[in-house]
């Protein structure tokens, strides 16, 4: 499964990139806005390359980030200790994700701090589900976005705070929510850096096929070091050793390139089989 993942993956970063937002402004010289909506503060990594550089071709990109991070690793505090999760590791990772923006050169985040590893808790909160989409939805309408990213259905690791923000955004963008784009695109992580950071590996079936991989946005080594930089702002979650290894592993899986999969397509239809 892994090496088959690889070769669709290598095939599929070596192939001619399109753009997801061709220039950084508008008609009328208004700026286009990017939404990135995220479960987690550290979600940007599989796409910080184009984050950073949109920001810097003048696109407002901002991160909008579901949950409180409370329950990460936590295994390198800035003195050095373990953090145990709770409120304390929270507060770090607000810092964190401010870090994180400014070396992007985002906005600041919006941090929605909803209980981490629970956004689909039905059980402890059933108002906790409908809570997060209105506000979610509130933040879109508000900002009025060109593009949104987010997740793929699978939760790109398969983690399922992942798969609700992107269940939530699939939700709004279907249901005509004010301000939700037409324009909203799945992000993944390369099967290398899956491998590089799960005990576990590759769980199975989770890469999309490389057909659905239609959007392919390119990145300068300028924005690679930007994006570099943002995950050295995740200290409770990468320690400097696991971001030197990843380094390397990230630039040769991306090669220049971020693969996205577009969410939905509007051909017609009047029979299922044809």
């Amino acid at each position: 499964m892994l090496s088959t993942a690889l070769t669709v993956l290598t095939a599929l970063l070596l192939s001619a990139p399109t753009t997801v937002l061709a220039q950084g402004v508008g008609r009328g010289g208004a700026p286009k806005t990017l939404v990135a909506v995220l479960a987690h503060a550290d979600d940007e990594a599989p796409v910080a390359p184009i984050l950073a550089r949109y920001a810097r071709e003048g696109v407002r990109v901002y991160l909008l980030i579901a949950s409180d991070g409370s329950q990460g690793t936590g295994f390198a505090s800035a003195r050095g200790e373990t953090l145990a999760p709770g409120q304390e590791l929270a507060n770090v990772r607000v810092e964190e994700a401010r870090c994180a923006a400014q070396a992007l050169g985002t906005q600041p985040p919006i941090l929605l701090s909803f209980p981490d590893g629970k956004l689909g808790d039905y059980v402890g909160d059933r108002s906790l589900i409908f809570r997060l989409t209105q506000q979610i939805a509130e933040h879109l309408q508000r900002l009025q976005p060109d593009v949104v990213l987010t997740w793929g259905p699978d939760g790109g690791v398969g983690h399922p705070d992942h798969r609700i923000v992107s269940n939530v955004v699939t939700q709004l963008q279907r249901a005509g929510a004010p301000g939700v784009p037409e324009r909203v695109f799945y992000m993944y992580l390369p099967a290398e850096g899956i491998q590089a950071v799960s005990p576990r590996g590759v769980p199975p079936l989770l890469i999309p096929a490389a057909k659905y991989f239609t959007a392919r946005v390119p990145f300068t080594p300028e924005d690679l070091q930007a994006s570099l930089r943002s995950m050295v702002c995740h200290k409770s979650q990468f320690t400097p050793e696991a971001v030197q290894r990843l380094e390397p592993i990230m630039a040769r899986a991306w090669n220049g390139t971020i693969a996205l999969v577009p969410a939905f397509t509007s051909a017609p239809l009047k029979d299922l089989f044809r």
